[in-house]
Formats: C-alpha cells, sequence, structure tokens
C-alpha cells in the first residue's frame, strides 16, 4: 500500500546543519503550548519500539510523519511544538484544521532527510514504520547522530496484546513526553467512557462476519489480527474473518474471501481510490458473486485514518457498529 511504503525520493545528501538539539537539564525550556517552563517530571525515560531515550525536557521542535501521529498531537494541545507535518491520508477532522493550516507541510507525502533537517527539529514523530526507512536517510539512527530524537507510534512494533491498551498507552506516553499528563489522562478517562458506551449498546447482539478490503487487485490487501483495526471489529460488533493473519495489515488470496463468507465488507477510504471504485470493483468480480455480503450489497466505510492507532479510535468504533447493527444501535 502506497502510504506504508516511502514515496519515489532521491538518495538524501547528509547535510552538516547546525541543529538544535534535545533541551539541557537546566529547566529552562518549555514544551509548547502549556507545559510547564521548569520541566516538571523530568528527566523521563521511554522505551519505544526497541530505542530507550531520556528527556531532560519537553521537545521543543517536532516534525510528524503521517496523519494519525499530528492529530494525536493536536488533540493534546501541543500545536505550538510542531514546524513541521507530512503525509495525510485524508483531511484531518474538523476540530484540528485550523490549528493543522497553521503547521508547515513539509513534503506531501514523506519528506527527504534534507526535508526534515530543513525543518531543524528536535523530535520526530512517525505513524508507520516506513517514515523512519533507513534507506532514504530518516532512520532512527541517523536521526539521533544528527540530534534529533524520535518516537514510532506502537502499532507498528507491539503484538500480542490487546490494541485498545496500547492506544492508551501510546497517548500515555506522549503526554508524559511532553509535559501535557494532565491532557492525556483525560483523553483516556473519555475514550474508555465513550468505548463502555458502545459495549452497552451492543449487549446481547450476534456478531456478524466481516472482510476489509484495503486495496488490491490480485489479492486483498486486508487487516490483520493484530493491530487496532482488528479490536476496531471487534468491539463493534464485528468477526474479522482475517483475524489469523499476525500483523495490522496482510494480503488475502480473494478465494479466501470467498471460503470465509463475510456478510458485510468494510472499505477503508483514502488516495486515489474512491470508494464508490472499490466498490465497483468487487460487486463486478464474478469470483466473488457467491460471497454473502457481495449478494447482498452490504458495505461499511471507513476513512483510514479512523483504523489505525489515533484518537479517532473511539469514536470510529461506535460508528462502525452502527453501520453493522443499525437497528440495535439507533437512540
Amino acid at each position: 500500500m502506497s502510504r506504508r511504503t516511502p514515496a519515489l525520493i532521491a538518495a538524501a545528501v547528509l547535510l552538516p546543519l547546525a541543529l538544535t538539539a534535545c533541551s539541557t537539564p537546566d529547566g529552562d525550556a518549555t514544551a509548547g503550548d502549556g507545559a510547564a517552563a521548569k520541566s516538571e517530571g523530568f528527566p523521563y525515560t521511554v522505551k519505544n519500539c526497541g530505542v530507550t531515550t531520556t528527556f531532560e525536557a519537553p521537545p521543543k521542535r517536532v516534525v510528524t510523519m503521517n496523519q494519525h501521529v499530528t492529530e494525536i498531537m493536536l488533540e493534546l494541545g501541543l500545536k505550538k511544538s510542531l514546524v513541521g507535518t507530512a503525509y495525510l491520508d485524508d483531511q484531518v477532522l474538523p476540530k484540528y484544521a485550523k490549528d493543522y493550516a497553521s503547521v508547515p507541510v513539509i513534503a506531501k507525502e514523506y519528506p527527504s532527510y534534507e526535508q526534515v533537517l530543513a525543518a531543524n527539529p528536535d523530535f520526530v514523530y512517525g505513524g508507520y514504520g516506513s517514515a523512519f526507512t533507513a534507506g532514504d536517510g530518516r532512520g532512527r539512527e541517523a536521526l539521533k547522530k544528527s540530534g534529533i530524537e524520535s518516537r514510532l507510534n506502537t502499532e507498528s512494533c507491539t503484538k500480542g496484546d490487546q490494541p485498545m491498551d496500547t492506544l492508551y498507552e501510546e497517548i500515555r506516553q506522549v503526554g508524559r513526553t511532553f509535559g501535557v499528563t494532565d491532557r492525556a489522562e483525560a483523553w483516556i478517562k473519555q475514550a474508555k467512557a465513550d468505548n463502555a458506551a458502545t459495549a452497552k449498546k451492543l449487549t446481547g447482539i450476534e456478531p456478524v462476519p466481516v472482510f476489509v478490503y484495503d486495496s488490491g487487485d490480485k489479492t486483498a490487501s486486508t487487516a490483520g489480527g493484530e493491530g487496532i483495526g482488528n479490536e476496531l471489529i471487534e468491539r463493534a460488533g464485528g468477526t474479522n474473518v482475517f483475524a489469523d493473519l499476525d500483523k495490522p495489515f496482510g494480503d488475502a488470496s480473494w478465494e479466501n474471501v470467498v471460503a470465509r463468507k463475510p456478510e458485510v465488507i468494510v472499505i477503508y477510504d483514502y488516495g486515489a481510490t474512491t470508494v464508490e471504485q472499490k466498490k465497483k470493483r468487487l460487486l463486478g468480480d464474478p469470483a466473488l458473486t457467491d460471497v454473502p455480503a457481495i449478494k447482498n450489497k452490504r458495505f461499511a466505510v471507513m476513512p483510514l485514518s479512523d483504523a489505525v492507532l489515533g484518537v479517532r479510535v473511539p469514536a470510529a468504533v461506535d460508528k462502525l457498529a452502527a453501520q453493522l447493527h443499525p437497528g440495535a444501535t439507533t437512540p
């Protein structure tokens, strides 16, 4: 899928630019947009996707790569810390539009190493592993050598746990890194309440078999069993027919789609291919004629940014539940 593979970028040339390093432990740094001026609660050490970092103060100049991590920063009120952003899958939520407009977009897709350096960040936050592709010069080790700390959204490196808990911990760690713990904990509390409210609506409901269609022609790119996308389906009253794929996203044969008889197809909406084009491809495939979801034309639609580890997830669960079980979730 194009958003998870780096854009075709010329090999980056390392530039000996003077960079702002992480804040020193003298306590005079601020964390942008309301964090404590004296860096209360620091130093803070966190292990993220195999990289251990100690922060003496909150990062002050941040570049985000991928939409869901950008929205995490904006939700936590950290727009003043952002000096650059890149790679939207779709439109940011209306509640973030004004703040997002104030942040320089340094690249439409992934920036080159030169473009990252030009923003003079002290921290880079990536959403997918491809944000830190070493071959394009953006590896976390290379950034570290240039005085730039980094974080990778933990959906890209966490396996075998409960993804909703991973989301809560992602928000908690980001809040802690930027000295806005109270904001992070308030978001987590509300998210748990929203998830509980959706679960209550679905009490006694029989789950429906769901196939996620992200993209693909020869094979189907779909949601596997390890990511937040799978848990989102389960919490919305569905059963992911490809939950046995041991990764957040994977490829499935069309023969297996037919064999697993999904009753609803969830289409991820993003990129240049429209939802209607995806529906046309599915409905026009003679091999899928006997699939119950195709026979009954039962589709649900989700923006891709709803189905990754970010702040949209609790609301996305409720929206998907309304599409899978419209009668049960109507107030």
